[in-house]
């Protein structure tokens, strides 16, 4: 853990005093009114449980796939409240939640993904534009930035990787011209990926979606939790509060949230992910660094940063922190985290120093799904009733939608591209029971910082993690 001198203690103070404790994203003028909860009995054609990204781009797509196709969306709260709300809003073309993670676990078919990947992030431009969804989607590209010697190597291993696949757009950059694109004495080199990453305002995408849906004629209820899951005849059936609905086909999309089908369960567990979001920047402070092509970056340690501007010249600033809570329990307790806020503004001067005196508006935190191998997996249950798609692991703004096809694909009992990949067809490795849970991501995260101090050299815990495929993402 960080020991924080006195004079930065009081300067983060300074700066953190007025930030509003809600996901910045979220506190918006634009948003929608909530629709009204189920009350009564429904019947469809598929029901879509979850009302975040990956609800609704599912019901959007099954709506594209047959117009005339019933449709029904539940969601506990409101769309867009939870993870698809308050992310940092980078839309990735990666399916496998990064190149070096694809290429550990499915090196013989990383080109296709890619190809995938990139495909599902034009068909989300594409999207955006045709339904003028008000979002503020940018190709910016990311640039992975090196913060440490070792990871120049890390850098430079993954381009040589990429260069052999016959993978392109990936732009190695030195250290006087990664500083040339944003300025920071803490920066040594980086590798742009100039395609591969759009940058946009998550909320507004989710509000954006939702109302697409309702054009489509999806019939969208809020407020509406999913309870049970059941057989009902031909049809399966979810009890909501105030009634039930009766559809010949589930698809779930609730992710962090315990999912309807119980044996999915032990395949996530919660990780709880801070943000900080700055004031405005004048013109002046912006110049200052540089900056200008509005790429989002992530530096390359095990506890990392993700960091990028918005449309309003804000600069969102998170990461690091990971938090897991015992049993695998959500609850408002881990939303907020001082201690964390406080990390993360000492961290931010460090890398910016040009910017002493900027305040933060909004700090904020919530849950995120995560499995060992940190990229989503899919299935079926119920016969091919129902099918599931979770463990994004913070990386679903772009793959979400991927994972709708995957879930209308598995119900349709399709055989196609996606269904054929070992990507979908295999599962990860579960979390084991607690506390043995609990003592192993404890032991991983303590391993991941100690690496970060270490130049990068792994212990022998995490090499053996490495070898069983399980691991802990921060």
């Amino acid at each position: 853990m960080d020991v924080m001198d006195p004079a930065v203690l009081r300067r983060v103070t300074a700066a953190l005093r007025d930030a509003r404790p809600v996901p910045y994203w979220l506190d918006d003028p634009g948003r929608p009114g909530a629709l009204p909860a189920l009350t009564g009995d429904e019947r469809c054609d598929l029901l879509v449980v979850g009302g975040g990204y990956s609800g609704l781009w599912t019901a959007l797509l099954a709506k594209e796939r047959d117009p005339g196709r019933e449709v029904v969306l539940i969601e506990a709260r409101e769309a867009g409240w939870a993870a698809s709300g308050r992310n940092g809003g980078f839309c990735a073309a990666s399916l496998t939640h990064g190149f070096g993670n694809g290429l550990a676990r499915w090196p013989h078919e990383l080109r296709n993904l890619e190809a995938l990947g990139e495909r599902n992030l034009d068909a989300i431009e594409s999207t955006v534009a045709r339904h003028a969804i008000d979002c503020a989607f940018e190709r910016t590209g990311e640039i992975d930035v090196a913060t440490e010697p070792y990871q120049l190597d890390d850098l430079r291993e993954r381009y040589e990787q990429a260069t052999r696949l016959g993978l392109t757009g990936l732009e190695p950059l030195d250290r006087d011209a990664v500083r040339a694109e944003v300025d920071s004495p803490t920066f040594l080199g980086g590798l742009w990926d100039r395609r591969g990453v759009a940058m946009l305002h998550p909320a507004r995408l989710a509000w954006g979606l939702k109302r697409v849906c309702l054009n489509l004629g999806v019939r969208i209820h809020e407020h509406t939790p999913g309870l049970e899951l059941a057989r009902s005849g031909a049809s399966m059936a979810v009890r909501t509060p105030h009634g039930r609905v009766f559809a010949r086909q589930v698809a779930l999309g609730t992710n962090v949230f315990p999912s309807l089908v119980k044996r999915v369960r032990p395949y996530t567990v919660p990780v709880y992910d801070y943000a900080l979001m700055t004031e405005p920047l004048t013109p002046e402070q912006l110049s200052a660094v540089g900056w200008r092509r509005r790429q989002g970056l992530a530096d390359g340690g095990n506890r990392f940063h993700y960091f990028r501007i918005t449309a309003d010249r804000r600069v969102l600033w998170g990461g690091y922190d990971a938090v897991y809570p015992y049993g695998g329990r959500l609850g408002a307790g881990l939303e907020h985290r001082p201690e964390t806020y406080r990390r993360l503004a000492s961290h931010f001067f460090r890398c910016f120093p040009q910017w002493e005196g900027v305040r933060f508006s909004h700090a904020w935190g919530g849950a995120i799904d995560t499995c060992t191998r940190f990229a989503a997996f899919f299935g079926t249950a119920y016969g091919g009733r129902v099918a599931y798609a979770a463990g994004y692991t913070g990386l679903g703004v772009g793959a979400t939608r991927f994972g709708g096809d995957v879930m209308l694909d598995l119900l349709a009992g399709e055989r196609t591209e996606r269904t054929e990949l070992a990507m979908v067809r295999a599962k990860p490795l579960p979390f084991p029971p607690e506390p043995a849970a609990w003592a192993g991501i404890g032991i991983t995260q303590w391993s991941l910082a100690r690496a970060d101090a270490r130049g990068g050299r792994r212990n022998v815990w995490l090499r053996t993690m490495d070898r069983l495929g399980l691991g802990f993402d921060s």
